[in-house]
């Protein structure tokens, strides 16, 4: 009769322990969504990054240099220089 238990026990611990590894917390399919979930952040971190080095790069050339105030206030408000003729073209 103890013999029995035995295998009875080892049986259940295995499929408890099964169980565990397809539906609980870091199954499978967790760790799958979790993989997913981490790339995308990865991408979406990546974005940000060049971003930042847009701006960091922008925020550089307008401490020093007058040239993309220039360009911006041209392009952003409609500003001319003196004796110089704006021409606007519609589409």
């Amino acid at each position: 009769m103890g013999n029995r238990w035995v295998p009875v026990m080892l049986i259940s611990l295995l499929l408890i322990l099964h169980g565990q590894l397809w539906f609980g917390r870091g199954s499978i399919p967790d760790v799958a969504r979790l993989s997913k979930q981490l790339e995308e952040q990865k991408q979406l971190n990546a974005q940000a990054s060049q971003a930042n080095e847009r701006l960091e790069a922008e925020i550089h050339d307008l401490k020093e240099g007058l040239e993309i105030v220039e360009e911006k206030a041209r392009s952003e408000l409609g500003m001319v220089k003196t004796n110089e003729i704006y021409v606007q073209i519609a589409r």
